[in-house]
């Protein structure tokens, strides 16, 4: 597992963010085992206790779950699932926003830049998938 931290937010909460993503990435699927907060902490060189907060905050939220003394696994609540892919939408979206309503873009022309700009995308990533 590999993490650029950043200097402006907590080192717990960049991991929470990772774990998000790769939840609604589909790279961690619903109950698939995680690894340990020791584990983890030697995974990405942080505090130990940064893993076990990271941790904490991510059963609060009902991300992840442990039962007794096994491992830690990934939820397999498709509300919770369903939660936090939008809550990234959003946030992604309200980041956008912000950025070109700063420098005053019509409505109009955001619309056409992103579909022109997500379809784009789109074809080269099925370009990707044809040749692999």
């Amino acid at each position: 597992m590999k993490l650029n931290f950043n200097n402006r937010d907590p080192v717990y909460v960049q991991v929470i963010r990772h774990f998000k993503e790769q939840i609604a990435t589909g790279l961690l699927e619903p109950g698939q085992e995680i690894p340990s907060r020791r584990e983890l902490a030697n995974q990405l060189k942080i505090n130990p206790n940064t893993a076990q907060r990271a941790y904490k905050e991510m059963e609060e939220q009902g991300l992840i779950y442990t039962e007794r003394n096994l491992p830690s696994r990934i939820t397999k609540d498709e509300k919770v699932l369903s939660i936090v892919r939008e809550e990234l939408i959003l946030q992604a979206v309200n980041s956008f926003v912000s950025s070109v309503q700063s420098i005053n873009v019509p409505l109009e022309e955001v619309i056409e830049l992103v579909r022109a700009n997500y379809e784009q995308a789109s074809e080269e990533v099925r370009g990707q998938d044809d040749r692999n």
